[in-house]
C-alpha cells in the first residue's frame, strides 16, 4: 500500500520538507513583526528571518535522511516557541524577550494570570501547524508515503551553496548593527532570530568596567550637573522622625484627580496630595523585576543591572543603602509584603539592603487572599501591629510597605470595587485597572485613618510613590488606546506610561508641588536631606529633587537603552542619538523640547557607572 502510495503522483507529494517549513516559518515570522514592530511585516522580513532558518535547514539535510521528517517538525516547534515567547514577551514587558530571561520562568509561572490576560486567541495559530502535522504524520499513510519519499539527502553542492549564502546574509543582517542602541530597533534591523542568536554568541563579551577607583561622588555629580546647595531646603524638617515608605502596585501619576462619571477613582491620594510635597514629574527606572526592582532602586539610589532582575544579579552584594545609612542613624528597619519572600529573591535582596526585618506571607497569611498574597487592607492592618510595636521602642523606625492587590490583570473580585464604572470602561483593562487602583486607595485610606489614629502619623516621614506602570501602551487594544487618549484629553504616549507619582508628607512640611523632574533613584538622597541624615559617605546615583530644578534620569528596559528623562523631555533612542524620538513630560506646550546628544553620552556613563560599582562591591558571603 506504501509502495503504491509513493508512486501515486500526488501533488503534494511533490513539496520538499525544505520548502514547506520555510513557508510555515515564515508566516509565523510575519505574525511576531505584525505584534512587535510599529511599521508590521514587510518585504524585507524574507532577507531578515529566511538566512538563519536556511541555515538550520541545511543542518538537517546535511546529516540525515531516514528522520529527517521528525527533526524537521522539532526544528519548527523550537522556532514556533521562541517567536510566541517573544510575542508574549513583548506584549508583557515591550521588549524583546532573549536567552536570560530563562532565569525569570519560575517569577512568570507566579503572574501566568497576567499572562493569560494578554493572549490574543490569534496568537495560537502559530502552533496550528504543529499539532496538524504531528497527528496527520503519524495517522495517515499518504503522510508515511510524503516521509519515505523525502527521506533522502539532498546533494552536498546545493545545500553548501544555500548554506554558505545564508550565513553571509546572517552575518550581514548582524554585524553592521550591533552597535545599535534601542533593542527593538536591532531586532527589527537584524531580524528577530538573527537577534537571538547574537545575544547568546555575544553573552561572552564582558562589558567594560570603570575601575572603582576612578567612581567618585564628586565624578557622579559632573556628569549629571548637580550644583551645590549650601543651605538645602527642608534640610532636616523630618529629623529624629519614623520614615514610611509606601509602594503602591502598578500605580501611575494620572489617577491622581481623575474622575470617571462624577467619581473620584483615588479620593484618598486626592486629598493627601493637596497635603504634601507633590512631585508630578516623577518616573519609573525599574526592569524585569518590576517590584522588587523599585525596592532595589529606591533603597540603593541605583539603577538596575543590564540584564535581569537586580534582586537575582545584585542581591550577592554589600549594597550601600537606605535601612544601612538610617541604622547608623539609629533607625530600626523592616519591610512588608504579603507575597512570599522567595519571590524575586526578596529574602536575599533584603539582606543585601540591611533591613533588620521582613514580614512576608508567613506573617500576613492567606486571609482574604487576592492574587496570590492577603489583601492591601490585611497588609496594612497586619503592618499596624508591627509598627506599634516599633514605636514602643526608644528607636525611630523605617519601614517599607509592598501594596500589592492592584496586580496586573487587575481582575480584582466585585466585593472589591468602590466605584461603579459607565459602560465603556466594562470589560476593559482601563476599567479593570481603575477598579483595582480605585480599591487599593480605599486600603490607603483606612491605613492613614489607623496611623493618624495611633499617633504614628504625626510623628513620621511618609512617602507614597508607585512602583510602575500597570498600563503599556503594547498591552492594549485599539478601545482602551481610545479611553486613555479621552482620560488624557491628548495621545497616550511613553513618556505618560512610565509617570507614576510621588508623594511626601509630614506634619510641619508646607504643601507644595514641585515641579522637578524626578526618578525612583533620587528618593534615597531626597529622603536624607529631610532627615537630616549625612551623605558624605555613601554613593548615590540620585539627586535632592526637593533642591535640585536640573535632572537627568536614565531608562532601561521598559524603555530602550540609551533612553532618558531630563527636566522637559523623555528621549527615547534609536539606532543611537540621532534617530531617536523625543515626548515632551507635560504637553502643555509651555516646556520646549530639549534633549540633547551630550546628555545621551552623559545618561549611558551614568548607567556604566551604577554597573560597574554594584558589580565591583564586596560580596556579602566572599569565598574562603
Amino acid at each position: 500500500m506504501v509502495l503504491e502510495l509513493q508512486t501515486t503522483p500526488k501533488r503534494w507529494m511533490q513539496v520538499k520538507p525544505f520548502l514547506f517549513f520555510t513557508v510555515a516559518l515564515l508566516v509565523k515570522s510575519w505574525l511576531a513583526w505584525l505584534v512587535i514592530f510599529d511599521d508590521g511585516p514587510s518585504w524585507t522580513l524574507i532577507f531578515k528571518e529566511l538566512p538563519f532558518i536556511w541555515i538550520i535547514f541545511c543542518f538537517i539535510e546535511w546529516f540525515s535522511s531516514k528522520r529527517k521528517i521528525p527533526i524537521y517538525l522539532t526544528v519548527n516547534l523550537v522556532l514556533t516557541g521562541i517567536l510566541f515567547a517573544v510575542i508574549m514577551y513583548y506584549k508583557y514587558y515591550g521588549v524583546i524577550v532573549n536567552y536570560k530571561a530563562l532565569d525569570q520562568v519560575n517569577q512568570v509561572t507566579a503572574v501566568k494570570n497576567s499572562v493569560f490576560s494578554l493572549l490574543d486567541p490569534y496568537f495560537l495559530f502559530i502552533f496550528i501547524d504543529i499539532v496538524v502535522l504531528w497527528v496527520w504524520l503519524y495517522r495517515s499513510n499518504h503522510a508515511k508515503a510524503w516521509r519515505l519519499k523525502h527521506a533522502v539527502k539532498v546533494k552536498k553542492g546545493i545545500v553548501t551553496t544555500v548554506f554558505t549564502l545564508s550565513l553571509a546574509i546572517c552575518l550581514f543582517n548582524i554585524l553592521p548593527n550591533r552597535a545599535t542602541m534601542n533593542e527593538l530597533v536591532k531586532a527589527e534591523q537584524m531580524g528577530i532570530l538573527n537577534y537571538e542568536a547574537y545575544t547568546i554568541l555575544s553573552a561572552a563579551k564582558k562589558p567594560e568596567l570603570i575601575p572603582a577607583s576612578e567612581i567618585s561622588q564628586s565624578t557622579i555629580d559632573s556628569i549629571k550637573e548637580i550644583s551645590t546647595n549650601e543651605s538645602p531646603k527642608l534640610q532636616g524638617a523630618a529629623k529624629g522622625k519614623n520614615l514610611i515608605i509606601i509602594q503602591l502596585e502598578s500605580f501611575q501619576n494620572f489617577l491622581l484627580g481623575l474622575e470617571v462619571d462624577g467619581q473620584e477613582v483615588t479620593p484618598n491620594m486626592n486629598q493627601l496630595m493637596k497635603e504634601s510635597l507633590y512631585f508630578p514629574k516623577f518616573y519609573q527606572q525599574v526592569g524585569s523585576g518590576n517590584t522588587s526592582d523599585a525596592e532595589f532602586v529606591v533603597n540603593a539610589s541605583m539603577y538596575i543591572p543590564r540584564t535581569g532582575a537586580a534582586s537575582q544579579m545584585y542581591a550577592p552584594k554589600e549594597v550601600p543603602s537606605l535601612p544601612k545609612l538610617l541604622k547608623n542613624a539609629g533607625y530600626q528597619s523592616a519591610t512588608f509584603h504579603t507575597n512570599v519572600v522567595e519571590f524575586w529573591n526578596r529574602a536575599e535582596l533584603y539582606q543585601a539592603l540591611g533591613f533588620d526585618h521582613y514580614y512576608d506571607a508567613d506573617y500576613f497569611g492567606n486571609e482574604d487572599e487576592v492574587f496570590f498574597g492577603a489583601s492591601d487592607e490585611v497588609l496594612y492592618r497586619k503592618t499596624l501591629t508591627k509598627l506599634q510595636e516599633m514605636e514602643q521602642t526608644d528607636q525611630p523606625f523605617y519601614a517599607q510597605v509592598i501594596s500589592m492587590t492592584a496586580h496586573h490583570p487587575f481582575t480584582t473580585p466585585p466585593e472589591k470595587d468602590k466605584i461603579v464604572l459607565p459602560e465603556a470602561y466594562q470589560n476593559t483593562m482601563v476599567g479593570d485597572y481603575l477598579r483595582a487602583q480605585s480599591y487599593a486607595d480605599y486600603a490607603l485610606g483606612q491605613f492613614i485613618k489607623e496611623l493618624k489614629q495611633s499617633g504614628i502619623w504625626d510623628n513620621s516621614l511618609v512617602v507614597i510613590y508607585g512602583d510602575h506602570l500597570g498600563l503599556p501602551l503594547y498591552s492594549l487594544d485599539a478601545n482602551e488606546i481610545e479611553l486613555m487618549e479621552e482620560i488624557y484629553g491628548h495621545e497616550y504616549g511613553y513618556a505618560e506610561m512610565i509617570n507614576i507619582p510621588l508623594l511626601i508628607h509630614s506634619t510641619g512640611i508646607d504643601p507644595e508641588i514641585i515641579s522637578h523632574a524626578g526618578g525612583q533613584v533620587d528618593l534615597l538622597p531626597t529622603l536624607a536631606n529631610l532627615l537630616g541624615v549625612s551623605l558624605e559617605q555613601q554613593i548615590h546615583f540620585g539627586q535632592d529633587i526637593v533642591n535640585q530644578p536640573k535632572n537627568l534620569l536614565p531608562e532601561r528596559y521598559y524603555l530602550p537603552s540609551g533612553s532618558f528623562v531630563n527636566d522637559t523631555t523623555l528621549f527615547v533612542s534609536g539606532s543611537g542619538y540621532e534617530d531617536g524620538d523625543e515626548y515632551l513630560l507635560q504637553k502643555d506646550g509651555i516646556e520646549p523640547l530639549e534633549s540633547t546628544n551630550d546628555q545621551y553620552v552623559r545618561a549611558l556613563k551614568l548607567l556604566q557607572l551604577s554597573d560597574s560599582f554594584v558589580e565591583q562591591l564586596p560580596d556579602r558571603n566572599p569565598k574562603p
